[in-house]
C-alpha cells in the first residue's frame, strides 16, 4: 500500500490469534469485523437447513474475510471458521467501509481478491460434481499447502470428509491411494506432502486451471 493508505489503515488493525475451530461468523450474522489473514487457514462453509455443511472456499495468508462489505452488504451468507491455528489482523467493519473511499489501492486489491475467490468457488463447485474423491483430495491438499506455506497439515479424516462433502470411508480409501503412490504420508490426523509433483499430476485439472487464471489476472493487473 502507498504510505498515505498505510497511515490510515495500520493504526486500525488489531493482531489476533485464532484457535482451531474459532468461529469468525455464522450464516446470517451481521459482519461486525473483517479479517486480513496472516497465517493458518480459514474455511468458508455453505451450511444447509439440516445442519450439514461443505467447504466452498479456503482463505490463507493471501486472503480476506468480509467480502460482502465491499459492495454494501452487511450480513454473512456463509460460515467462516478457522480450521488450523491462525493469526490475522482484525478491523471493525464500519471502520473499513469508512476508510475504503480514502484508500483506492486497498479497495482495488480487495475487489480483485473477491474476483479470484469467486473464480475458485465456481471451480470447486464444478470439481465436487465431476471429479473422483482422490482427485479432489489431491487438489484440496495442494490448495491448503499453498495457503499455509507448508507441506505438513494437521487434518483428521472426519475433517477431510466434511471439507470434501463425502463419506469418511471414501476419504480413507482415497488417502490410502495417494499414500501408496508415495505422494503423501498420512498418520493419526497428520498429512505430509511427500512428492508435490506427483500430487499435482494426481489432482484433477481444477487446480491447474485455478493457478493459471490467477497468474493471468496478476499479469493483467500489473
Amino acid at each position: 500500500l502507498p504510505s498515505a493508505e498505510r497511515e490510515l489503515i495500520f493504526p486500525k488493525l488489531e493482531f489476533v490469534r485464532l484457535r482451531v475451530h474459532h468461529l469468525l461468523h455464522e450464516v446470517g450474522d451481521a459482519l461486525k469485523s473483517v479479517y486480513f489473514s496472516n497465517s493458518g487457514m480459514i474455511s468458508i462453509l455453505s451450511v444447509f437447513p439440516n445442519g450439514k455443511s461443505v467447504e466452498v472456499g479456503l482463505v490463507g495468508k493471501e486472503g480476506f474475510v468480509g467480502l460482502p462489505l465491499l459492495v454494501g452488504f452487511r450480513t454473512a451468507p456463509t460460515r467462516a471458521i478457522s480450521q488450523l491455528s491462525a493469526t490475522a489482523f482484525r478491523m471493525d467493519a464500519g471502520t473499513l467501509t469508512s476508510l475504503l473511499p480514502k484508500c483506492p489501492v486497498l479497495e482495488r486489491s480487495l475487489l480483485q481478491y473477491s474476483q479470484i475467490f469467486t473464480m475458485e468457488i465456481t471451480q470447486i463447485a464444478a470439481c465436487n460434481r465431476l471429479h473422483e474423491v482422490e482427485e479432489r483430495l489431491a487438489r484440496w491438499l495442494l490448495m491448503c499447502a499453498d495457503r499455509i506455506d507448508s507441506n505438513e497439515l494437521a487434518l483428521t479424516q472426519e475433517f477431510l470428509s466434511q471439507m470434501l462433502g463425502t463419506r469418511r470411508s471414501s476419504v480413507t480409501v482415497s488417502a490410502g491411494i495417494l499414500q501408496k503412490a508415495g505422494m503423501i504420508a498420512y498418520n493419526r490426523g497428520d498429512v505430509k506432502i511427500i512428492d508435490r509433483g506427483k500430487l499435482e499430476d494426481a489432482a484433477c485439472e481444477c487446480y491447474a486451471l485455478m493457478q493459471r487464471q490467477r497468474r493471468r489476472w496478476r499479469g493483467e493487473a500489473e
